[in-house]
């Protein structure tokens, strides 16, 4: 796909211009005539097929299979398709009520290594519908795996599990579509970056909510209240989606009131995510200026005890800005000078590394600086599974010590887990770090000062795991979170975010039915001015409490907080929950260690 860079107004929006169409614009993938029965077989004993001129009907009777459906096979080793972009299935419901159909498009390939696209599609009952797959993207067009459409070994159409008979008919299969071809975006999927991060130009929107607004020459704001008994309120939009403000942390607007009377005006933004907290500027005195900063961190840190508390912005879909004045019984006017994103430079407090944030008699139990010439073997190990991603290897080389930091390196290097040939290999490779078999503490200050990885894709965490010691083997009892035991993700980025971004999460009473999580993804921190952001985890019993860059940021108080000692990790999969795909052109990439510093309250080392 090319793309071009479009001015628009004063900002930048991207935009895709669509490969040009094939010469063949469409190619039947199943015929629907005698013979083609061949091709199609059934996925379970529930699903029996039938063919007419009208097409494929397929019928499903209540049973145990979660995805009852046919399989669709080529005549040959698998269908070349790379002259298209998608495949399409026209499909009409012939049963009583409604059903989601999906078309999955497979390659060969490793089970596990999820080798195809999907999209599904709901049908009413006697009513038609298109399935489309597009090449490259799954549920929700969302990016997926890069699916090569030469190599092409098999489709599934298939529904969910029900309790009652389904049945549908299939009235053509065809790829089409140029090569290359991208998901429509939707207006509210759009994402503008503002230049400069200024929010008030000629592309943004004004929803003055009948207040009188109208520009001024130096691209300013001017804003007539009249008297009214009632608070009063405008808001900044984009003209079209949301902005993307990804490389920011917070938005200033700069006020002047030209009223003879104060103004005291609160300011909020809106995303998808939810809104922030409103902040109130001090009384902008008549004819005087006034800056007020709305942060996309919540004013008052995450309290998991105490809903409405935290940070709610997800900072790439920012929908609005919002500035509301108290009424008054005389008429008020006001100009907006600026509105725009901003990432000012943090203010640290002075202990970060130097002690943990609260009184007691604390003792020193790990400190590494990675100041020498090779890993401190008696504390971290390099090698173990890769529960994650299953598509990254960890090797030695990629684990490097040097200038007083250990950087963890992803890249695209062909090899074999824990550099053992007798392993299964993969095509990319990373370093790992940890403390299991080796080192571990119950209770403390846990703290580490770390520089993100920006490539798209990367998934680099600093977290805790139980570690019961041998005598609890088998190695899931030893590391269950149950039973006591919990998952502290002190520090979980996923590149997508940006650099000011993270998550921070609680896992416990195991990973099966009863598995319970909190915490927030939406921690926002600006690195300082060698790019690292230095995290921290305050645990004591009933008490989990985190710190970013010394500020606090999150806390949990309940008798549920773990009661087990833990291990340390570092880890560099891939991936994640809400990341982009991986861009091999943006590899390698670092995920860098400053120091790892962990104290232990003296009267919590006597615990039983």
């Amino acid at each position: 796909m090319n793309y071009s860079r479009i001015a628009v107004g004063a900002v930048l929006i991207s935009m895709s211009i669509a490969a040009p169409v094939c010469a063949d614009t469409s190619k039947v993938i199943l015929p629907m005539k005698a013979g083609a029965e061949g091709q199609v077989t059934a996925s379970s004993s529930q699903v029996t097929t039938a063919l007419s001129t009208s097409g494929l009907t397929v019928t499903i009777q209540p049973g145990a299979d979660n995805y009852p459906g046919i399989n669709i096979k080529p005549r040959g080793a698998s269908w070349d398709l790379s002259a298209f972009g998608h495949v399409e299935a026209r499909i009409t419901n012939t049963g009583a009520k409604p059903i989601s159909i999906a078309l999955r498009v497979d390659n060969d390939g490793n089970w596990q290594d999820n080798p195809w696209n999907t999209e599904s599609i709901t049908i009413d009952p006697g009513k038609s519908g298109t399935a489309k797959t597009i090449f490259g993207y799954a549920y929700g067009l969302k990016p997926g795996y890069a699916l090569k459409p030469n190599a092409i070994v098999n489709m599934v159409i298939f529904t969910g599990k029900s309790d009652e008979a389904q049945s549908f008919r299939i009235e053509s299969i065809t790829a089409a579509g140029p090569a290359g071809e991208a998901p429509p975006v939707a207006p509210g999927d759009v994402r503008v970056k503002p230049k400069d991060g200024s929010l008030l130009n000629a592309d943004t929107t004004i929803d003055s909510n009948g207040l009188q607004t109208a520009p001024d020459n130096s691209g300013g704001l001017r804003v007539t209240l009249p008297a009214s008994a009632t608070e009063q309120s405008l808001s900044i939009k984009p003209r079209q989606g949301r902005w993307d403000l990804r490389d920011f942390t917070e938005v200033k607007a700069r006020l002047r009131n030209e009223s003879k009377a104060p103004i005291s005006p609160r300011m909020r933004l809106d995303s998808n995510g939810g809104q922030s907290d409103w902040v109130t500027g001090a009384s902008i005195a008549p004819g005087a200026t006034a800056e007020i900063a709305v942060p996309f961190a919540g004013i008052t840190p995450a309290n998991l005890n105490k809903q409405g508390t935290g940070s709610r912005i997800t900072s790439d879909a920012v929908s609005a800005f919002t500035i509301t004045v108290d009424g008054t019984a005389v008429e008020r006017s006001f100009r907006v000078i600026a509105i725009a994103a901003d990432t000012p430079k943090p203010a640290l407090p002075a202990w970060p590394g130097k002690r943990p944030p609260v009184n007691g008699e604390w003792v020193k139990t790990l400190d590494d600086e990675f100041d020498g010439t090779s890993l401190n073997k008696s504390i971290w190990s390099i090698y173990g599974d890769n529960y994650w991603d299953k598509q990254t290897h960890w090797s030695k080389d990629d684990v490097i010590l040097g200038g007083g930091v250990v950087k963890l390196r992803y890249e695209k290097k062909t090899g074999f887990n824990n550099d053992d040939p007798a392993q299964k290999p993969s095509d990319y490779a990373a370093g790992y770090l940890h403390t299991y078999d080796k080192w571990t503490q119950r209770y403390g200050y846990f703290e580490a000062r770390m520089k993100l990885p920006s490539s798209p894709g990367l998934w680099p965490a600093f977290w805790m795991m139980p570690d019961r010691g041998d005598k609890a083997d088998p190695q899931w009892k030893r590391q269950d979170t149950a039973n006591g035991g919990m998952e502290f993700d002190i520090m979980e980025h996923l590149t997508r975010w940006g650099g000011h971004r993270y998550n921070i999460a609680m896992h416990y009473d195991g990973y099966g039915k009863d598995h319970k999580n909190l915490g927030s993804d939406k921690i926002y921190i600006q690195p300082d001015k060698d790019g690292f952001i230095t995290c921290g985890l305050l645990w004591t019993p009933g008490s989990a409490v985190y710190y970013a860059n010394g500020r606090e940021v999150l806390r949990w108080i309940d008798p549920r907080i773990s009661n087990v000692p833990a291990m340390l990790m570092f880890t560099l999969p891939m991936g994640g929950w809400d990341n982009s795909p991986l861009d091999d052109n943006k590899l390698p990439d670092d995920f860098t260690i400053d120091y790892v510093r962990v104290w232990q309250r003296k009267d919590l080392s006597k615990l039983p």
